[in-house]
């Protein structure tokens, strides 16, 4: 119940045994053409879910009028920069050889994820770039302050490159309201970039799709394949809804690598901060080809069914606090927080890792501090929440006699 991590299928492992084995890079169709193709394959997919892919079917790799395009990258981080080097592209096309314009700002909740922050400092930009949207008691964003912060920005001289949205909030597991923010992105003609590493995957589900609304309308999004499509680390998919977004993404020469001409295959270096990268495509191919898509959907269902099976269970439970009903599989809470303090409770979380019972997680809800579970294990049961507030109960005792 610890961090985002994938529980994979058993037999997930193989594909990185067998790139670890041929070692064929992927980044080049040339160099690993199984890898490249079935990266394009499942890029299509994720695209066709957005509505994005206008190709007559999902190995139809040419570049389509008013297709969208993407790419796959190791990992979340690398992949937000990507795409907010993307934006930056689009709003200052001489960036690349330049620099960065110093009126340049991305808007965006004060809880966007660390990885915002530090691609605006590797791209020069510095953290200050960053402009923070008040978020509400739960750490939503509150989409009416927005035009008065925009209001403010242009006042003060500067230009919104993008504004960032989180599908869900990697502390809460909590949505912001994506359709809201989509109109005024439209409204302002500003690059809009969707954050939905955990939680994109809310898009496959018929229940739980409303909850990522307006996703569609957005000019980039990330997803991650190794947190709830049971992929091994590393994946992350960088989308982009016209492809030409991601061609002007970056600039660089290399005969041996990028030629002028139309190539054979599907080459994704030049539009990745990697030059060499694993056949990321053939494990996320891999995951869908062993049970198919419904057996994905269902795990994610079941996911978030777990955490909302947990809340139910703490509510029930006098001595337990939570502070909202879960929206994806994260869930915060607190053990009797009105006589156990935020030291306490992070005591706590080290009180059950260090007994080998549980390994749960903990984060700073507007300065307070929670326990947090992500649900992860389709195995997790009723039977596991109850030994957990039992052990959380128990060592909260030794807590007190470890001061005295």
């Amino acid at each position: 119940m610890g961090h985002q991590v994938a529980v994979p299928h058993d037999l997930s492992g193989i594909p990185d045994w067998i790139n670890g084995t041929i070692n064929n890079p992927s980044s080049l169709y040339e160099m690993g053409p199984a890898g490249a193709t079935l990266e394009g394959f499942m890029i299509n997919w994720m695209l066709n879910k957005l509505g994005w892919f206008k190709g007559k079917n999902l190995c139809d790799f040419r570049k389509l009028n008013k297709n969208g395009s993407g790419i796959l990258t190791h990992g979340g981080s690398i992949a937000n920069m990507t795409a907010l080097s993307s934006a930056r592209a689009a709003i200052a096309p001489n960036a690349w050889e330049d620099g960065s314009p110093e009126d340049l700002v991305v808007m965006g909740p004060s809880t966007a994820h660390y990885s915002i922050l530090r691609a605006l400092s590797i791209m020069g930009m510095g953290k200050k770039a960053f402009v923070p949207i008040p978020v509400d008691k739960n750490e939503v964003i509150i989409t009416s302050t927005l035009e008065e912060i925009y209001a403010q920005v242009k006042k003060e001289g500067k230009r919104v490159m993008a504004l960032v949205a989180n599908a869900c909030a990697t502390s809460t597991g909590l949505f912001d309201p994506l359709d809201e923010m989509a109109v005024f992105c439209k409204k302002h003609k500003l690059w809009f970039h969707v954050d939905g590493a955990h939680g994109a995957v809310a898009l496959l589900s018929n229940k739980h799709r409303q909850k990522v609304k307006g996703i569609e309308k957005a000019d980039s999004i990330i997803w991650d394949a190794h947190k709830m499509l049971r992929v091994p680390a590393l994946c992350t998919a960088v989308l982009y809804k016209k492809q030409e977004q991601m061609w002007n993404s970056f600039h660089q020469k290399g005969s041996y690598v990028f030629h002028e001409n139309e190539v054979i295959g599907m080459d994704s270096m030049p539009f990745t901060v990697e030059c060499t990268k694993s056949a990321l495509g053939t494990k996320l191919f891999w995951s869908f080809a062993m049970e198919g898509q419904e057996a994905i959907v269902k795990f994610i269902e079941n996911s978030f069914q777990q955490a909302q099976n947990l809340y139910n269970y703490l509510k029930s439970q006098e001595d337990f606090y939570c502070p909202y009903p879960p929206q994806s599989n994260i869930l915060c809470f607190q053990y009797k927080p009105h006589i156990v303090n935020d030291q306490k409770q992070l005591a706590l979380r080290y009180k059950l890792i260090n007994s080998g019972e549980f390994y749960i997680t903990s984060c700073l809800i507007h300065g307070k501090r929670y326990l947090r579970t992500v649900m992860m294990n389709p195995l997790t049961n009723i039977n596991d929440y109850k030994a957990l507030s039992n052990a959380i109960a128990k060592y909260a005792l030794t807590i007190k006699t470890d001061e005295n």
